[in-house]
């Protein structure tokens, strides 16, 4: 534990909650600058890894530094991390070819991976039990607001300033949080000498990046019944089982499957999963929307993002602070609850639906996703001691970020396959010439150029297909619902007592 003053105290959670903004507001920032920077740097087949790449990384980082934190301290691979990301940060903005900034993305999310859950357990560590809630309910209300005014602030730089400055924003911040962090958490941490499960972690890195090379390229570099796909799937599930066997037989597990014994943990877990594959595609879809029907700019698709924001917030911050008056799971069903029906509203969009019908959808959803930031974490933690936390908190973010990558990739597939249908519906055999690209109803310029009624037609295709991918996305919205009744009854009022 640590022994800091309380100024010393708030000088490092501020540390943290600008490092949680940087490193999850990165995640969703660059969808907005894609564009433009596939326009400067080519390769519109590759662009997707921009995004995936630091997915990736991130993904397979998380729950290694969570446990070398367990370790071997907290604070030093904090440091690790947050350098990591700003020499990557550097690194993108000076990439001169799409492979370049594809490989730098990567290092960002090595760096991404250890800031985003060892800032949440150097925050279970230093602030006092009474007021954990409210500081859970602060960071679970930075990683909304971060993870929804990413787009915006990305088409604002991209517009009025320059993509590059994307990632070279994250440089004065990133070195605020070194300094608040690095001078003032002086750490108090009693170290065993342990060994690192050096084959489970090169398996669960395999294991993901087969994963994901086999979801992003199939039924699109190729088949997905080919030689291809089914190397990549049967990769992913060998490594996978090497993997579940070498932490079954590890002294010191990257992720020790007998956390998933305490059911609170374990339902934290799954609920991480389904809720964050629900609320990335709200957050994709949504601007992909607002641009692509209703014919907004990219600044209009990012602010109608806000309600969903301040939605997410407001809970999020209600969350933290009643989690020591009612157990974790009173105040995750009616939340998710509302999570689910957002997204039932949604699945109604058509080209008909006005924009302030859609900001009401968007405050439900909001609403509906907050209390999981800052309620999830906290559950997470409580069956376990001190030496645990950080595993268990990395954990969690690891499933959360693994939902949302799979989530959107598996959306996406959808989303394209109805909007290609409903093209062939409309053009028949001329549905070809579209290649079932959507995203020539992103430029203003290309609208004007397309005659009014293949417009009409188009859209009327796309509005359909985002529909049907949002009345998917019920899916897993109400299985978080259903894992939630299944948790235990505990409340961190009970470490109190």
């Amino acid at each position: 534990m640590n022994n800091n003053g309380k100024s010393n105290i708030k000088v490092v959670i501020g540390g943290l909650l600008l490092a949680i903004l940087v490193a999850s507001m990165d995640n969703t920032i660059v969808t907005t600058a894609l564009p433009s920077i596939v326009g400067e740097l080519g390769g519109v087949d590759k662009f997707v890894w921009v995004t995936s790449a630091y997915l990736v990384a991130s993904l397979a980082g998380m729950p290694i530094f969570g446990k070398l934190s367990d370790m071997y301290g907290r604070k030093r691979f904090f440091i690790f991390g947050l350098l990591v990301f700003m020499i990557g940060s550097i690194l993108c903005g000076t990439a001169d070819t799409i492979n370049e900034l594809i490989i730098y993305r990567a290092i960002q999310g090595i760096g991404g991976g250890a800031l985003m859950p060892i800032a949440f357990t150097i925050m279970f560590d230093v602030v006092p039990l009474e007021q954990r809630g409210k500081m859970s309910g602060m960071f679970g209300a930075v990683f909304g607001i971060s993870s929804v005014f990413g787009p915006l602030f990305g088409a604002y730089i991209t517009e009025y300033i320059n993509w590059t400055w994307v990632f070279f924003i994250n440089i004065p911040l990133g070195l605020f949080a070194f300094i608040m962090v690095a001078f003032f958490y002086k750490e108090s941490v009693v170290r065993t000498k342990q060994k690192i499960d050096w084959l489970g972690a090169i398996t669960l890195v395999g294991a993901i990046v087969s994963l994901m090379f086999a979801v992003e390229l199939g039924g699109k570099e190729f088949a997905w019944v080919s030689a291809q796909s089914f190397s990549l799937f049967a990769g992913f599930a060998v490594l996978a089982l090497v993997f579940v066997f070498a932490e079954r037989r590890a002294d010191e597990p990257v992720i020790d499957f007998n956390m998933f014994k305490e059911r609170l943990f374990a339902t934290s877990g799954i609920i991480s999963i389904f809720s964050g594959a629900a609320f990335i595609t709200a957050s994709v879809y949504i601007p992909f929307f607002i641009q692509g029907v209703q014919g907004g700019n990219a600044t209009n698709s990012g602010l109608v993002l806000l309600p969903m924001m301040v939605g997410s917030v407001i809970s999020a911050s209600v969350g933290g602070a009643l989690m020591a008056k009612f157990a974790y799971r009173n105040f995750l069903i009616p939340t998710l609850a509302l999570l689910t029906l957002g997204m039932i509203l949604l699945a109604t969009l058509s080209i008909d639906t006005s924009r302030f019908t859609v900001i009401v959808f968007m405050i439900i959803a909001g609403v509906g996703i907050g209390a999981s930031f800052s309620v999830l974490p906290s559950a997470a933690i409580h069956p376990f001691s001190v030496r645990q936390r950080g595993a268990a908190t990395s954990t969690v973010s690891f499933l959360r970020t693994f939902g949302m990558t799979i989530g959107i990739t598996v959306f996406g597939i959808i989303q394209s396959h109805v909007f290609a249908n409903r093209l062939t519906e409309r053009f028949g055999a001329d549905a070809a010439n579209f290649s079932g690209d959507s995203r020539a109803l992103l430029s203003t310029e290309a609208r004007g150029n397309i005659p009014a009624e293949v417009t009409n037609q188009l859209t009327e295709a796309l509005s359909s297909s985002i529909a049907s991918t949002f009345l998917w996305a019920i899916v897993p919205a109400a299985l978080a619902l259903v894992v939630a009744f299944m948790m235990s009854k505990e409340k961190l009022g009970d470490q109190l007592n």
